[in-house]
């Protein structure tokens, strides 16, 4: 059985947290960026913060007031690479939408295995349990690297969604596109040879965050080969070998925990054979 990962739930609260976020769940004084309530109950947030998390999908477009009101309860937490936001199976006292950073989301199976679920990049809610009627959480989200997250406790999502149909239409949006993604691996694990779904699985990467670099396009955070073969339900002796095979005719250059793609045309193909 895996270790856990240390949780930024784990430490004692911050006595400066207010009352009704206190009870939710716990946040580390060391990680959160403490915003203290004003007089009226809206969450004064540093300008920054407040224009970023404003211009992030979910929440872009909504006016002052309704933004006041989305935020009251709303707090923001640092992440350190390899903390984890929540742990399967515990509570899903909070839901999240990703500031800037980078959450892997993972499932542990009966027989212990862990399998990738998903990969969480800036502008993306996460963690809504309440959204598909659960009250644990269904998976651990992990950072990748240092991130910001927006956390709120779980009974604001109902009062946030009521009153801004558009930040549920987009979370029902955010949901659809997952599902999409998880069918299309299932029908590749069962259907493709495992050189097609490691190739599905880096192409899928760099789609959600590749960023071109001199002579490639680069996964713009650190994988790992055992991340790849929990993803795509092999072997981490299979990735590499795999993987040794394309950085020698020249598809990807692999080192440590960094896949740059030199060749995405051949990756294609591999993938469509």
């Amino acid at each position: 059985m895996r270790r856990s990962p240390a949780s930024a739930f784990d430490p004692p609260l911050s006595h400066s947290m207010p009352g009704s976020f206190r009870r939710s769940y716990a946040l580390p004084s060391t990680q959160v960026t403490t915003l203290p309530n004003g007089g009226d109950g809206v969450a004064v947030l540093d300008p920054t913060d407040r224009k970023i998390i404003a211009s992030l999908g979910p929440l872009r477009g909504l006016d002052h007031a309704a933004l006041d009101t989305v935020l009251a309860d709303a707090r923001v937490l640092n992440v350190d690479e390899g903390q984890t936001c929540f742990t399967q199976g515990t509570s899903a006292s909070a839901f999240f939408l990703m500031i800037d950073g980078r959450m892997k989301v993972t499932q542990l199976t009966p027989e212990g295995q862990q399998v990738v679920i998903l990969m969480v990049g800036t502008g993306e809610f996460f963690g809504l349990a309440a959204a598909i009627g659960r009250d644990t959480f269904p998976g651990t989200a992990t950072a990748a690297i240092p991130s910001r997250v927006v956390a709120w406790p779980t009974p604001a999502w109902e009062r946030m969604v009521t009153y801004n149909p558009a930040i549920a239409r987009e979370a029902m949006l955010t949901m659809g596109r997952r599902l999409q993604e998880m069918h299309a691996r299932l029908r590749e694990i069962s259907t493709e040879r495992v050189e097609q779904r490691i190739a599905h699985a880096i192409l899928r990467l760099v789609q959600q965050s590749g960023r071109r670099v001199e002579g490639g396009v680069m996964i713009d955070f650190p994988i790992t080969r055992q991340d790849i073969a929990e993803m795509t339900g092999t072997t981490l002796h299979t990735v590499s070998r795999t993987l040794s095979a394309w950085e020698q005719s020249g598809v990807l250059d692999g080192g440590r925990r960094r896949i740059i793609v030199r060749n995405p045309h051949a990756l294609v193909r591999i993938a469509g054979d």
